[in-house]
């Protein structure tokens, strides 16, 4: 029982029960090691019906025994037909307890027993009581806060909720674009500057929303462009850096039409356009990469250069007017204030001009559009009565030789028409050959798309395999190194040779065990055989014997004496013979005894006996306890 033994630990840890280094049986399970190990295995099985279980048992006695019962029902629940208890776990033996945990072992789901045949350590099993956490809260209906009793505070975190609060991250694989290397300076600043990630958002409580809106974003964005690549990029025959490039410029340029046409000044706003569109005029020369317009002299109108040459002479005057000697603070003053006066005088004045001005220009650019309007009409009525003035000129030209006119019109006419039909004929000779060419081109170009469409359909499912097969190939690199880490971490002397030797061995021994068991099936066959034929000769000497001897008893008395002792003897030997088999029987029965004896030495009945008076009398103590408070109260 050994290997078995060994196996059963070995799959234990694997469903993360801590069995020490000492354990190496069955028959040292303590009973609290049953318990864990009995609820992680059903855990496993069914974790909604073993996330109500303990994993160890409570210190009350009345507690154990409820827990002994709920784990008896919850083995019974999953399938185990053997005789099972509370006794099976508060007071084990060892063949009840190797017999439960082989069949729950059993019944663990291959997921497990494939997870069973791998080496894995404490951070898979940290993964697995996770899930299994989360999947069973998920189980749970969720409650308020103010509606929860204490028992759910296992179940349903009490903590206040924090509101999702996403702030911009800084992370290095963002600055880099595809196909670009990255600047020295942004590595050092990355390397030396960058704050890492939990440190940017200026609340500890946003860094998992942060997180988990950047790998959101990052994800959408990552599809969005395997979706647009599969379904535009392929068609367009470009690679990935042709394609994002033409992109961009398309953007690029579209935004600057936008722009460019936005920043056109229209009729009504004719005073303004300048002043409105300069911002945009300075965006477009960025956009063309082009110095500011503050540094490119433009063409200024009669009104621009009279307004800036008279608030020159004016800032001019009023600098030349500021007094230079010493003078007392009243005059001073005094002075400012008329200034002031007189410079609001004026600015409003300026205003009122400007005023007039502007609706003067108003109303001169309304005039100017009509004016245009009417100007571009003329121009229009003009040139169709200069064309039909033209017609009727030839046609007055022509009539004095109207006859001879009419004639060259008809001979010209007629040439025409037979140029015309000359036309016809040559281009039907050369038409015939270029529609064939056409539809020889035409029935190529249409099996080269169905050719191109067939490769795009291959380069599509290549793509998607390739996908996949990335997808298992990082897969099978994450379980790699989970392999290799827990192969570095197994013990050295543990070789995968031994166990196959040890295995083998075995093997050789059950083969040995059933050769000799046959070998002495069948000498046990061959004695009862010759044990059967030597009683069947023994009862048919006697009876020649008996009936020869009876004869010769009638006629003579000393053999008659000689017929009683043959009748003693066989009586006799009769009683020896049963004797013997009667004493085969008594020493099976006391080996059979001396083995139940032996099975009762390895239940720990003794063991098993002293702990149930110990438990019945912690209940005695807590009984008489209750009733001294039950008497108080």
């Amino acid at each position: 029982m050994e290997e078995v033994d060994n196996i059963l630990i070995h799959a234990l840890k694997q469903v993360g029960t801590e069995v020490s280094e000492e354990v190496d049986s069955v028959k040292q399970f303590s009973s609290e090691l049953i318990v864990e190990a009995v609820v992680r295995c059903i855990r496993v099985i069914d974790p909604g019906l073993g996330s109500a279980l303990p994993t160890s048992l409570p210190p009350g006695m009345s507690a154990r025994f409820r827990v002994g019962m709920s784990l008896a029902q919850a083995c019974q629940d999953v399938g185990y037909k053997g005789e099972i208890g509370y006794q099976t776990f508060l007071y084990s033996n060892e063949p009840e307890i190797r017999s439960l945990l082989m069949f729950l072992v059993e019944k663990l789901p291959r997921e497990s027993a494939e997870a069973s045949d791998q080496p894995t350590g404490k951070s898979v099993v940290l993964q697995r009581a996770i899930a299994a956490a989360i999947k069973a809260q998920l189980a749970l209906p969720w409650l308020p806060p103010n509606c929860r009793l204490p028992l759910h505070g296992e179940t349903q975190s009490p903590a206040a909720l924090q509101s999702f609060h996403v702030q911009p991250l800084s992370l290095p694989h963002n600055t880099k674009g595809p196909g670009k290397k990255q600047l020295k300076e942004v590595t050092d600043y990355q390397r030396d500057f960058l704050p890492p990630v939990t440190a940017q958002p200026s609340h500890h409580a946003s860094v998992v929303a942060s997180i988990l809106e950047q790998h959101t974003a990052e994800l959408s964005a990552a599809q969005e462009w395997d979706s647009e690549w599969n379904s535009q990029g392929l068609v367009s025959r470009l690679t990935p850096q042709e394609y994002r490039s033409r992109k961009l410029m398309r953007l690029r340029k579209r935004a600057e039409e936008q722009l460019r046409s936005a920043a056109l000044p229209s009729p009504e706003s004719a005073f303004g356009g300048p002043r409105s569109t300069s911002d945009l005029s300075e965006l477009l020369q960025t956009f063309r990469g082009s110095a500011p317009s503050d540094h490119i002299l433009t063409k200024g109108s009669h009104f621009t250069h009279t307004q800036k040459f008279t608030f020159t002479q004016e800032a001019a005057a009023v600098t030349s007017s500021i007094p230079t000697a010493r003078q007392s603070e009243g005059d001073v003053q005094l002075r400012q204030q008329e200034e002031m006066a007189s410079l609001q005088q004026q600015f409003q004045q300026l205003c009122n001009e400007v005023d007039q001005l502007t609706a003067e220009m108003k109303h001169t650019g309304v005039t100017n559009a009509q004016v245009l309007n009417e100007l571009k009409q003329r121009e229009l009525g003009n040139s169709e009565e200069e064309e039909s003035m033209q017609v009727k000129k030839k046609t007055i030209d022509l009539l004095p030789d109207a006859d001879n006119n009419l004639v060259k019109f008809q001979a010209q006419v007629e040439a025409s028409a037979n140029r015309v039909l000359n036309l016809a004929s040559q281009w039907e000779k050369h038409r015939a050959p270029l529609i064939d060419e056409h539809r020889t081109l035409k029935e190529i170009c249409s099996n080269q798309d169905l050719e191109s469409s067939r490769k795009l359909s291959e380069i599509k499912s290549l793509h998607d395999k390739i996908r996949v097969s990335t997808e298992e190939a990082k897969k099978k690199e994450e379980i790699y190194k989970q392999l290799v880490t827990e192969l570095e971490n197994l013990p050295q002397d543990a070789s995968r040779s031994a166990y196959t030797q040890r295995i083998l061995e075995i093997v050789s021994n059950i083969k040995k065990q059933k050769e000799e068991i046959t070998k002495i099936l069948s000498d046990t066959k061959e004695l009862q055989k010759e044990i059967n034929n030597l009683t069947g000769k023994l009862d048919r000497t006697f009876a020649v014997t008996d009936e020869l001897v009876f004869k010769d008893a009638k006629k003579d008395e000393s053999v008659r004496k000689s017929y009683k002792y043959l009748a003693a003897l066989h009586e006799n030997c009769n009683h020896l013979i049963q004797t013997i088999e009667d004493t085969g029987t008594i020493l099976r029965e006391i080996r059979d005894l001396e083995e139940q004896i032996e099975t009762e030495h390895g239940n720990k009945t003794v063991a098993n006996l002293e702990r149930i008076l110990d438990d019945y009398k912690a209940i005695r103590q807590e009984n008489s306890a209750l009733a001294a408070k039950v008497r108080e109260g």
